[in-house]
């Protein structure tokens, strides 16, 4: 079947001179000259010429349709249809990105019936499509058309290098609209093919960063916090073809402490925020300020909430089933961690006004902390109070130890600086004392 669309021109497959081709006939007359073509060679070659010239024509997508149904066909032999359809696949970045996009879609749809027999050709033409559809944003088009290519047929012969950056590839372009469920699934067999001997280096650095990334998506908070802190104090900062910048190292922490802050209140989350506190780096955070009073259990004020959520990518400001989101619920969590330091026992309606909510919800989040302890105390229904316990377990005791060490810490540090801020400003006063 030939497309009913006029081309301009082609070669005259049997005199190699240009002719004009104005008419639906002049096509199919063009076309079964090639197919008439005895030596497959030779018929190889003048397809390749036809090819070529219908490339050259510009905006002339017709005929280049007209001539991919005619390869795809039966008319031609496979042997021949191959190998044509794998030079236009290698050709086709040289056309316009949309033509591009509508001729390659035009092979895949006419070479579904084999797809089999023509994969490495439409998968080449798939990864083309996918360019097109990432610089138009289409991010998940871009995937589902990658998802298709066959990694596994035993067609073609791949490398397992290959198929992780494929799989790493399409899941980083699902992360891109959010399908956080899509993007998992792929970076899941990513990990089956990974290699700590063999792997490329720069293909595991990925594979970390995007795992990360997937679950900070599923608002796996905690778990993706620890992620991003081991990619941020990486001693190896080169990869094979890749290499990290202390930009890069500094930008892991930075998740890694929203991660930790969006977490849901607990000792871990506590011995978390520690171990990102002491960070030397971390005074130059933008969201020091909040990750310093949520290790040091002190209440966060609205404002400081506001500039913080700012900050947040939108999957981190989602909306829970109570209508609260993400950094609502962190915010209540830790508030009441620190109300829990300052009072030993308090009404829900006291409790309520400091957190900002009603003494309903109030004391349904401390039921929750409580049964999944992580808030030790006692709920007394019939007074509506809530009674904190103090040191009535090893991880509390630890907590406070900690908390207190850091403190201690934090002094010391302040006292130096002032001490070195004198020293430049008045080196006399530096000086050692004479003998």
């Amino acid at each position: 079947r030939v497309s009913e669309a006029q081309p301009s021109s082609a070669r005259d497959v049997t005199t190699g001179c240009q002719i004009s081709l104005s008419t639906m006939a002049d096509i199919s007359r063009s076309l079964e000259q090639l197919v008439s073509i005895s030596d497959q060679r030779v018929k190889i070659e003048q397809y390749k010429t036809a090819l070529t010239g219908y490339l050259s024509a510009p905006a002339d997508t017709a005929s280049l349709q007209a001539f991919v149904e005619h390869v795809a066909g039966e008319a031609v032999p496979l042997s021949v249809s191959r190998v044509v359809l794998l030079e236009l696949a290698q050709k086709l970045p040289s056309l316009p990105a949309a033509q591009r996009k509508t001729i390659g879609l035009h092979v895949i749809d006419r070479t579904a019936a084999r797809a089999t027999s023509f994969e490495e050709a439409v998968s080449t033409i798939r990864e083309h499509i996918a360019g097109v559809y990432e610089e138009e944003e289409e991010w998940s088009e871009a995937a589902r058309m990658l998802s298709a290519i066959p990694l596994d047929s035993g067609i073609r012969q791949l490398s397992n290098d290959y198929k992780v950056e494929k799989y790493i590839k399409i899941a980083m372009l699902f992360l891109q609209d959010d399908e956080s469920v899509n993007a998992e699934q792929c970076i899941n067999k990513a990990s089956l093919l990974l290699d700590a001997e063999t792997t490329d280096p720069a293909l595991m650095l990925q594979h970390k960063v995007c795992y990360a990334r997937i679950l900070d998506a599923k608002r796996k908070f905690l778990e993706a916090a620890t992620r991003f802190h081991q990619l941020s104090t990486m001693q190896t900062t080169a990869f094979g073809s890749r290499s990290i910048s202390e930009e890069d190292l500094t930008t892991s922490l930075q998740m890694a402490a929203t991660c930790a802050i969006l977490a849901p209140a607990g000792p871990q989350r506590s011995r978390l925020l520690g171990t990102l506190y002491k960070d030397e780096r971390a005074p130059r955070l933008p969201n020091y300020r909040v990750l310093e009073k949520m290790f040091m259990d002190r209440l966060l004020q609205q404002d400081e909430v506001g500039a913080f959520a700012a900050t947040l990518a939108e999957h981190q400001r989602a909306t829970l089933d109570d209508g609260s989101t993400v950094l609502d619920r962190a915010v209540v969590e830790h508030n009441m961690r620190a109300v829990s330091r300052l009072y030993e026992n308090i009404s829900f309606e006291e409790l309520g006004a400091l957190l900002g909510i009603d003494a309903a919800k109030a004391e349904k989040i401390a039921w929750g902390m409580l049964l999944d302890k992580r808030l030790d105390g006692s709920i007394d229904q019939v007074d509506g109070l809530l009674h904190f316990a103090r040191g009535g377990s090893a991880d509390h005791s630890s907590d406070k130890l900690v908390a207190f060490d850091v403190q201690i810490e934090h002094i010391c540090r302040s006292v130096e600086a002032v001490a070195s801020a004198v020293a430049k400003r008045y080196p006399e006063l530096a000086a050692p004392a004479p003998a």
